[in-house]
């Protein structure tokens, strides 16, 4: 199973972006995508997951009312829609997903469950 993040960029506080998670080799409907970012000396964070069979849906309290995670199985992509940005969102933005054959799809906490892995994308909030 293949990652691939995208959309990150340089946007104004209060701004929006819309971040992509592509995934490949296999169907992505069977598994929870998971959003992280990581700040450069600061370990990283969990921010949303969305499971599988159902789409629900789970938030870091940060990011809570500002962020939307979506996903669209048809184009094997899952959306991470984030507004009101401030400079404290610039972060290099990673989607992941645990092993469906493990966890059935659900979205799990733990960072070291991840097995998959994209490749990052940076989001810089200038103020």
């Amino acid at each position: 199973v293949q990652l691939q993040a995208s959309g990150g960029g340089l946007v104004q506080t209060g701004g929006s972006l819309r971040l992509s998670c592509t995934v490949s080799g296999s169907r992505m409907e069977y598994y929870a995508i998971s959003w992280f970012r990581q700040v450069p000396g600061k370990e990283r964070e969990l921010l949303s997951c969305i499971s599988s069979r159902h789409g629900e849906t789970d938030y870091v309290d940060s990011v809570k009312d500002r962020f939307t995670i979506s996903r669209d199985n048809a184009k094997n992509t899952v959306y991470l829609q984030m507004t009101s940005l401030k400079p404290e969102d610039s972060a290099v933005y990673y989607c992941a997903a645990p092993n469906w054959r493990r966890f059935g799809g659900q979205c799990i906490t733990e960072m070291f469950e991840y097995d998959f892995w994209g490749q990052g994308t940076l989001v810089t909030v200038s103020s």
